[in-house]
């Protein structure tokens, strides 16, 4: 596959989370209706903090046994791991801090724009790393998966972009400048990710970038549960956590059996 082929490619694969966007200008909702939708966000978001995690154990895991069975540097070991427990307390603890600024700011503290940036920028983090995946693919001759790749990160990115949007329902009605903005930080760096993986391999970038993704999307989460909380809909919220996960599930699943 060519480089322009691939950049193409990334570029669809990340566009796709503008599908979602719109649902942040839904206004006259229910409070069940906001409950549900917040929620079911969050479960999505829950999803892909296990999947982002188990992404970017995977090299860690892989250089400790190397390295146990003596076919590896223990260094890389030690790297691998710290990379990753540095990389995720950074993406966890820098929103901590940016969320402690702002409540010092606002009496209300964070409000559903601000979780709706957070949000993209991890996911930001994350499409990053898939796009290195399209690009690596494409330049080691692996056409066939680069497709199922750039089809199935196109897929959960459509699953993202409602949850980074879904939040918005909740506060005043978002511009659709600022929903193309989320876009671009949510979906663009799968077509960053593209173009630099194609000419450039490197495995312990994918770790730091996976682990402050999954930082990120860890504090999102949990303000987005609280956000929920405030509803005081805790059976219909749980269901659409259910529901969300399940369906972000389903899609990996999906995945899976066409050969991702």
């Amino acid at each position: 596959m060519s480089f322009e082929q691939t950049v193409l490619l990334s570029l669809l694969a990340g566009l796709t989370i503008f599908l979602g966007l719109p649902v942040g200008r839904l206004r006259n909702l229910s409070t069940s209706s906001q409950a549900l939708l917040t929620t079911a966000a969050a479960g999505v978001i829950l999803f892909l903090i296990w999947d982002i995690l188990a992404q970017a154990v995977a090299p860690v895991e892989e250089a400790l046994k190397a390295a146990s069975s003596g076919e590896g540097p223990t260094a890389d070991v030690v790297i691998n791991m710290v990379a990753f427990c540095l990389s995720i307390a950074f993406g966890l603890l820098s929103l901590v801090w940016f969320s402690n600024r702002m409540r010092a700011r606002r009496a209300d503290g964070l409000s559903a724009h601000d979780i709706a940036i957070g949000t993209a920028v991890g996911l930001g983090l994350h499409n990053f790393s898939e796009g290195l995946a399209i690009g690596q693919s494409a330049a080691s001759g692996a056409t066939a998966f680069a497709l199922v790749l750039v089809i199935g990160f196109a897929l959960h990115n459509a699953t993202e972009g409602f949850g980074i949007a879904a939040p918005l329902t909740t506060g005043p009605q978002p511009t659709w400048a600022f929903l193309a903005a989320l876009g671009i930080i949510g979906g663009g760096p799968t077509f960053l990710g593209g173009v630099i993986g194609y000419s450039f391999v490197s495995p312990l970038l994918s770790i730091v970038f996976l682990g402050v993704a999954a930082g990120a999307l860890i504090y999102i989460f949990n303000e987005m549960m609280a956000t929920s909380r405030k509803f005081a809909q805790p059976v219909a919220a749980n269901v659409a956590l259910l529901v969300g996960l399940l369906a972000a599930f389903g899609t990996d699943f999906f995945l899976i059996a066409a050969g991702a």
